[in-house]
């Protein structure tokens, strides 16, 4: 984790800082413990993120759309087509929340809670520093007293929690990147699809890369090696004439020549995997 805010405070040009719970604190209780990094007296708001899903972050104009509301809170949400599997929120014309109603059995609606949420500092009054629910006993509160507002989400989201709908997730932030900034998508000659490569990763000669594929920094990609629907993370290495078909590879991990990896495989950071083995759907996560 130090790693991390080490490398990316000066690629963002923030300070970031760690919060942490000694026991499990829920949703809302980790507000209460960083009650005073989130509120500096200014009142301005904040944003609150689940770190398993993935959309287009439409923050600046959730943002704009919660202060036009003088809301509590804002929870961006999202059409699905069975709501039925998820929590449905009602909605009335003003964009106020009027009722959360869990897995319906008939259809009350089709917007869902996206997981993200913008938040006034006012918010921090109604949680108590203990494990606590933000959407089971904090925003039912603030959606009665009519200062609980919606904002629909336009593009994708999908909710990365599970192997299967990390690849998912990664397809669709493919395709909104080919819509939206082409340039980023790594082209060459064996590239097929949508393909996501790291500049000082390495590929060699003879390779088949995509549809759906990111390679990470410093990965090193052998002569005639085929990757499709997969994420090859940072500083792995994956040998000669080797296949890998929805599958998840983690840090630092090195796959050896003539191997075949498919079926939602996934490897921790750090495993070694012998040349010419086949693997179907394996997890493997040593340091778990």
């Amino acid at each position: 984790m130090m790693g991390f805010i080490a490398e990316w405070e000066p690629k963002l040009g923030v300070k970031i800082v760690c919060s942490q719970e000694k026991e499990p604190m829920g949703t809302a209780g980790p507000l209460a413990l960083a009650k005073e990094l989130l509120d500096d007296g200014s009142g301005q708001p904040f944003f609150v993120l689940n770190s398993d899903v993935v959309c287009e972050y439409p923050l600046k104009e959730m943002l704009d759309y919660h202060r036009a509301r003088g809301a509590e809170a804002t929870i961006l949400v999202t059409k699905v087509d069975d709501p039925s599997k998820y929590g449905v929120l009602i909605i009335n014309e003003y964009g106020q929340v009027q009722q959360f109603v869990e897995k319906p059995k008939e259809f009350v609606g089709d917007k869902i809670n996206a997981g993200i949420y913008c938040c006034s500092p006012k918010v921090l009054e109604r949680i108590e520093l203990r494990p606590t629910s933000i959407e089971k006993e904090v925003f039912p509160h603030v959606a009665a007293d009519g200062q609980l507002y919606a904002f629909t989400l336009a593009g994708y989201w999908m909710d990365v929690g599970q192997p299967k709908d990390y690849l998912k997730g990664l397809t669709l932030h493919l395709d909104s990147l080919n819509i939206h900034n082409p340039s980023a998508l790594y082209n060459a000659a064996g590239v097929s699809g949508n393909v996501l490569v790291a500049a000082s990763a390495k590929i060699g000669a003879d390779c088949k890369i995509g549809p759906d594929v990111s390679i990470g920094e410093g990965c090193v990609i052998g002569d005639g090696v085929r990757l499709s629907n997969c994420v090859v993370m940072k500083g792995v290495e994956v040998g000669n004439h080797t296949k890998v078909d929805k599958c998840i590879i983690g840090w630092d991990s090195k796959v050896g020549n003539w191997c075949r990896l498919e079926n939602q495989c996934v490897l921790g950071e750090d495993v070694q995997v012998r040349q010419e083995l086949y693997m179907n759907g394996a997890v493997v996560l040593p340091h778990k």
